[in-house]
């Protein structure tokens, strides 16, 4: 396309925000590809060029599709924190009667082989400890395979490592948002493809309270749809689960599973991450026949 022929979309919108307020524009142009574009496309397009977070709805006025060179090249986020080499543990401990889950077991944590018996067993000044766990695999900070939601899918010794480690990350945060559903357009501001997109509510701070368990925040069917189609790898949350609790349909597993992305949740800690630039990780044991199991997460910043 020649300079000439460019064009550019000109419009009015007003954008509300998760957390109350909104911000409103007139006369707003944006370089577009193409002859056209749609609503819903133009929406996600001005939160991404405007660098927005926390956004709740966008609606789009008076559009008008002009002919006008491009200004720019496309914008792209790449702030990064200037903390270097430093770990982040962005797992919960798992402890003995621990409840992770309200109405599953909590694990039991005891000697299989005690220091002070194994002394009969080995040479004089040499003991050890054997430990012993039961539990489920939902307990503590934990990954779910897609063998999770279907039985074809995979387990959580099928995973590939290259899907699970040193992921490039980036954080959306949502904390002190109104209401408990975070929509897609919480998403629409961020480059999720390729990348593990981790959900920042700050409800780790409820962990082993009862508030843990009621009113969490969660997922709508629609924000998963968009994290399928935009690419995304694994999406992980802060939370007691990442759809609603009180839908049995479980409609975010269900888009995310059975597309093959893997799914965190019970995460803490993640107010430590850069938005963009830290590497996540989080690998379960190679254990066969299982769909989630306990991992010990954490990010590498930049």
């Amino acid at each position: 396309m020649s300079a000439g022929q460019e064009k550019r979309v000109q419009f009015d919108f007003e954008v509300e925000f998760l957390n109350g307020g909104s911000l409103k524009g007139q006369g707003f142009r944006l370089d577009i590809d193409g002859e056209d574009i749609d609503e819903r496309a133009l929406a996600d397009s001005i939160v991404r060029d405007l660098r927005l977070l926390m956004v709740g709805r966008v609606q789009i006025f008076n559009k008008t599709i002009i002919t006008e060179p491009h200004k720019r090249g496309r914008a792209h986020n790449r702030n990064v924190e200037s903390l270097r080499g430093r770990i982040v543990d962005l797992s919960h401990e798992i402890a003995h009667g621990m409840i992770t889950y309200r109405g599953l077991p909590a694990p039991v944590i005891e000697d299989h082989l005690s220091h002070v018996a194994s002394r009969a067993i080995y040479g004089e000044g040499t003991e050890f400890q054997i430990g012993r766990i039961s539990m489920v695999a939902n307990t503590g900070t934990y990954l779910d395979s897609p063998f999770h939601r279907r039985a074809d899918g995979k387990d959580i010794a099928s995973l590939e490592l290259e899907r699970l480690a040193n992921l490039e990350t980036v954080v959306v945060r949502v904390t002190g948002m109104s209401g408990r559903a975070i929509p897609r357009e919480a998403f629409c501001g961020c480059d999720v493809a390729g990348k593990a997109v981790l959900v920042h509510t700050g409800w780790d701070r409820h962990w082993r309270t009862t508030r843990y368990f009621d009113g969490h925040p969660f997922l709508t069917a629609e924000a998963g749809e968009y994290l399928k189609q935009e690419g995304a790898v694994l999406v992980g949350i802060d939370s007691l689960n990442i759809d609603d609790t009180g839908d049995p349909r479980r409609p975010v597993h269900t888009e995310l599973l059975t597309s093959g992305i893997t799914i965190v949740e019970h995460l803490r800690g993640l107010e430590q991450l850069p938005i963009t630039g830290a590497r996540f990780t989080a690998v379960p044991p190679k254990v066969c026949g299982m769909g989630s199991f306990p991992v010990r997460a954490f990010a590498v910043l930049p």
